[in-house]
């Protein structure tokens, strides 16, 4: 059986979200998780499966795609899929070939788990490194930390304090309330949490959003933010182990992130708060093909 591109559509998610969870393993490298749909679900349901694309061979998703943003597919692949090469070949082809309907022709990039057949591929292919990226990783098989300050777990009633957060901790962000309540009502966020940090004065400092993939599964952090005028006092360090706990609570048995390398600020925060840093995995580009 030949491997199939498709367009799972609304109706697809579901399907979706769970081979995602079902490839959430310990010991294997990191890759797209269903809380990266379910970040991306703020949009709506509708969006979020215009964004998704899904490899499948005689009925079972072998890997999925996320558009995320102009130019750049996430790739998640099953772990007993990844050297496979039939699958490989396709999903290279897919995302080299802009009547795929996955990247178009301009300068595009690919996010694929290290180890992949399917980077080795486009490399051979001459597509090179882009973006180096770095994931670090927080065992959680032993109690978290306190975090020193006042947590609150985020529901409808305090949507709006999130959101404000949010918008003050990353620049051009839009994220508003009624964002809020489209993203909670999506399939994935039936196993996440929102958490806010309160400073001495009462204050929300910072927020994250952490995302289970199922008890004895690895965890996601995505996003965590400090509010731009409560920096450099170890708020980002007591969110990001509140996450950690909240994971744990929740079952995961290890909290993922992953942060652009560039942000060394980040990478320091996450790892002052027990996580351990991995090496670095690079986006993999191709500049804009000849016409």
């Amino acid at each position: 059986m030949a491997t199939v591109l498709n367009e799972p559509g609304v109706e697809g998610l579901s399907a979706a979200v769970h081979a995602l969870r079902d490839w959430q393993c310990e010991g294997v490298p990191m890759q797209l998780h269903p809380g990266d749909l379910g970040w991306h679900w703020r949009l709506g349901a509708r969006a979020t499966a215009a964004a998704v694309r899904t490899w499948s061979r005689d009925g079972r998703i072998l890997a999925l795609g996320l558009l995320d943003g102009p130019g750049l597919v996430r790739l998640a692949i099953a772990p007993d899929a990844q050297r496979d090469e039939e699958p490989a070949r396709q999903l290279a082809r897919d995302v080299t070939e802009p009547e795929r309907g996955v990247l178009d022709g301009g300068k595009v990039c690919v996010e694929a788990p290290r180890g992949s057949l399917v980077r080795e591929l486009l490399q051979a292919e001459g597509w090179t490194d882009g973006e180096p990226w770095t994931p670090l990783r927080r065992d959680l098989t032993e109690p978290v930390e306190d975090p020193g300050m006042r947590i609150e777990v985020v529901g409808p009633g305090q949507a709006q304090v999130r959101a404000a957060v949010q918008r003050a901790a990353f620049d051009g962000s839009t994220f508003a309330e009624e964002l809020w309540h489209t993203m909670a009502a999506g399939l994935p966020y039936a196993e996440a949490r929102c958490l806010v940090a309160y400073d001495d004065r009462g204050e929300a400092v910072a927020a994250v959003t952490v995302w289970s993939a199922g008890p004895g599964r690895p965890g996601l952090l995505e996003p965590m933010g400090v509010h731009r005028a409560h920096r450099r006092r170890g708020h980002g360090r007591a969110i990001t182990r509140a996450a950690a706990a909240a994971l744990r609570e929740l079952g995961a048995s290890s909290a993922l992130v992953c942060t652009p390398s560039s942000l060394g600020g980040a990478v320091a925060t996450y790892r002052s708060a027990g996580f351990r840093q991995r090496p670095e995995v690079p986006d993999l580009c191709r500049g804009p093909l000849a016409r």
